[in-house]
This record gives structure tokens, sequence and C-alpha cells, in this order.
């Protein structure tokens, strides 16, 4: 099996050393999305997810698939107290289709305006 190492045009550059995902033995694993550089960037918790969550279907349709192929996601926020909004935006986003989850809150991200980074491992094949 091969490793291959992605970016995704339609996405800012990574600002750090790694890419987009990696693919390896067919599936997918997602680095941690923010809405940095995008409107929702000084936005709220739930706008913020939106913005991530737009982000992670972009690849999602890239690849051919949807998110039916998550498989996990763990999220790191830095606060609690908008967790039945976000909640709402994660049932929005996945409909029918729960991936198993982990929810961290964290002190800070790596700009203090953002509020929520997700990652998440996707099954690349057709469901």
């Amino acid at each position: 099996m091969q490793i291959e190492r992605k970016n995704y045009p339609h996405l800012d550059a990574p600002v750090g050393p790694y890419v987009h995902a990696v693919s390896y033995s067919g599936l997918l694993f997602l680095s941690g999305l923010t809405a940095f550089n995008t409107s929702a960037q000084d936005k709220d918790l739930a706008t913020q997810a939106e913005a991530v969550f737009d982000q992670i279907r972009s690849i999602l349709e890239t690849e051919g698939i949807s998110f039916n192929n998550l498989i996990k996601v763990t999220i790191f926020v830095t606060e609690l107290g908008e967790i039945d909004k976000l909640r709402n935006v994660l049932f929005s986003s996945y409909e029918n289709s729960l991936p198993a989850s982990s929810l961290v809150q964290v002190k800070s991200l790596f700009a203090p305006e953002l509020k929520i980074e997700v990652e998440a491992i996707v099954a690349l094949t057709h469901s």
C-alpha cells in the first residue's frame, strides 16, 4: 500500500509543515481544520463549525464520497458554553451517518479567535 499526501487547491495552503490529508490503505486522514482565513474566523463557535464542516464536505466531494464515509472525528473546542449549537451543526452535517467522535476542550488553538478544530478519518470506499 502506498501513502499519498494530499493538498486540495480549493482550500488555503497549510500554514505549517503538514498536508490537508494523507490516504493509506483505503482510509483518508484529515489534518485539523479550522475557520482560519475564512469569513467565520472571528465568529461564534457554531458559525466556525459550519465553516469547518463545509471544508470537510468539499474534501469529501473532491474524493467522490460523502459524510456517509466518516469513520471518526475528533473535535477540539476552546469553550463548551455553546455546545448545544455545535451539536445542531453536527447533526445537520452528519444527517443519519453518525461517526465515532471525541470532543475535547482545549485552552486555545493556534490563533486566539479560533474556537474549534476538527480532524477526521474517512473511508475512501464508496458506501
